[in-house]
């Protein structure tokens, strides 16, 4: 599938006049054709404006025409075919593997929220009907749903070109909301964006969407990114990516006349508890796991191992040499773009010239261009209590073993973190008594707590978690995947005694939508 280069506005291609973007091979360095026109100031307020005038159209559409535009989006990426995965293998330097495993999750992730859609809990419709007689004052007749908060910004991913960028979690779930979304492309897979924002763009045509319901954009710097959250129409963003990244964005928008929620998902360096019995039956095969974590993606996701905390002693010295065995065999592997190579490579060349930080291994040297060579180092609790750098995410296969004299010293550190995702015990049944004191200190701290596991691997459903309090995400109360995603870009509408022709179907007495409600505030299914 030939590439133009354009910008998508609504339902038009336009060659964007702001500078020229080129992706760049992540394996050699070299600029990709063709260059993709970056979008002015002019370009951005047309999208904003088409977003605007869809916005009432489309969060009335009725559900089984929006879970039907949702699935035509996941088979439009679907037809694409194998250029999508080729093109994204070349901007990335990820895996074929790894990249139809993404493309997989992102159609599922549009399927599962059609069916999302389709099933309307997600409307929360609560009536209270009227009581004239109640006394001493009557009960008026209220009725509430939820709707979409409106246009919504989406930032593209860099580690996840597919999953979380133009048609990822994001886009599905503000879609699914009734928001329209207005995506901005990441600069290292400008091809991959546009492929899967023509299989956007055809689907709002097809399913006969307003045509501002999608508009994709290309940057050549920041105007456009910090245009988009600091327009009046935008409601709400949603960002992967860096903690610098993340926060400037929630300063624009805390700084505009109307603020508006940023959910941003920024910083975790993921703990692994490693409890005392546990360790002392399989730190071997413990460690094998973690090393595959580790280097999984070459260490870019952001669920990544990068703390193992652990009471010193012969068993934590079996994990540390299992560990760094099979990480010297490990090949260097390239990473996503050159810079974020040279950043990984800056810190950990930081973390090792710390005091009292051991370099326990290093994999295999790069063999060639933006290789990262993945890395294990050691220290105390005393240094890592004093020095909170090594606190410091590292985007990539590094992570550091801390050696505690005791569980205490564990329970300390632990409250001693800022946010994050993930917390990982590895834990037999005789650490359950002592693993127990864990749990409250991990709910404040992370949104999601696994035993006998590791973070990689964010399974999509309806009980996931990916989100946690701050730096990890912007807002610890969301998640940016399963399908409570949709409840960052809804708001509730309370009507007070409308006219039965004025209410929205969504909240009428006959239940016209067949939708299960809480009928003064009991459960009533539809069915």
């Amino acid at each position: 599938m030939e590439l133009t280069g354009n910008l998508l506005i609504g339902q038009q291609a336009v060659r964007g006049t702001n500078g020229t973007i080129k992706a760049v091979n992540a394996s050699t360095g070299a600029a990709i054709e063709p260059g993709f026109g970056g979008a002015t100031l002019d370009d951005l307020d047309r999208a904003c404006a088409l977003a605007w005038s869809a916005f009432d159209v489309y969060r009335e559409t009725a559900p089984e025409a929006r879970a039907k535009f949702l699935e035509a989006i996941a088979q439009n990426i679907l037809d694409i075919g194998d250029d999508l995965i080729e093109r994204c293998m070349i901007e990335s330097g990820l895996p074929r593997g790894r990249l139809e495993g993404e493309r997989g999750r992102t159609v599922g992730q549009l399927r599962m929220f059609a069916d999302v859609v389709r099933n309307g809990d997600y409307l929360g419709v609560r009536i209270d009907p009227p009581q004239p007689e109640r006394k001493p004052m009557p009960r008026v007749d209220l009725r509430l749903r939820h709707i979409g908060v409106g246009p919504v910004a989406v930032f593209g991913a860099s580690n996840f070109p597919l999953a979380f960028s133009v048609a990822g979690g994001d886009t599905a779930s503000a879609l699914a909301a009734g928001c329209p979304v207005i995506a901005k492309a990441h600069s290292a897979h400008p091809g991959t964006a546009e492929l899967v924002g023509r299989a956007v763009q055809k689907a709002v045509k097809d399913c006969g969407m307003p045509e501002g319901t999608f508009s994709l954009l290309f940057d050549s710097g920041r105007d456009i990114g910090q245009g988009l959250v600091k327009d009046n129409r935008v409601k709400a963003a949603g960002f992967t990516g860096s903690r610098g990244g993340g926060t400037a964005l929630m300063k624009l928008a805390a700084e505009r006349a109307e603020p508006i929620p940023i959910y941003a998902e920024m910083s975790s360096i993921n703990p692994v508890l490693l409890f005392p019995a546990a360790l002392a039956n399989r730190a071997d095969a413990i460690a094998r796991g973690f090393v595959q974590s580790l280097v999984l993606g070459a260490g870019q996701f952001c669920t990544n191992p990068g703390l193992v905390l652990a009471v010193d002693g012969p068993d934590l010295d079996t994990f540390i040499e299992t560990a760094s065995a099979a990480l010297k065999e490990t090949a260097a592997q390239t990473m996503l773009t050159p810079g974020i190579h040279k950043a990984y490579e800056g810190a950990v060349d930081k973390i090792a010239g710390h005091d009292g930080v051991e370099t326990a291994a290093r994999g295999l040297p790069a063999q060639g261009g933006n290789q990262g060579q993945a890395a294990l180092f050691v220290t105390t609790a005393d240094a890592f209590r004093q020095n909170h750098a090594l606190q410091d995410e590292i985007f990539g296969a590094s992570s550091l073993v801390v050696r505690c004299p005791d569980l205490a010293t564990m329970r300390e550190l632990i409250e001693s973190l800022e946010g994050q995702l993930t917390a990982a015990l590895q834990i037999d049944e005789a650490d359950y008594a002592d693993a127990r004191s864990f749990v409250a200190p991990l709910e404040r701290r992370t949104g999601r707590i696994l035993v006998n596991g590791f973070g990689t691997g964010v399974e999509v459903g309806h009980a996931m978690v990916h989100g946690g309090p701050y730096p990890s995400t912007a807002d610890g109360r969301s998640t940016s995947v399963g399908s409570l995603a949709i409840n960052r870009f809804l708001r509730p509408v309370s009507y007070q005694d409308l006219p039965e022709a004025l209410l929205p179907d969504a909240v009428k007495t006959d239940n016209p939508l067949g939708l299960n409600r809480r009928i003064d505030g009991k459960l009533q299914l539809a069915s």
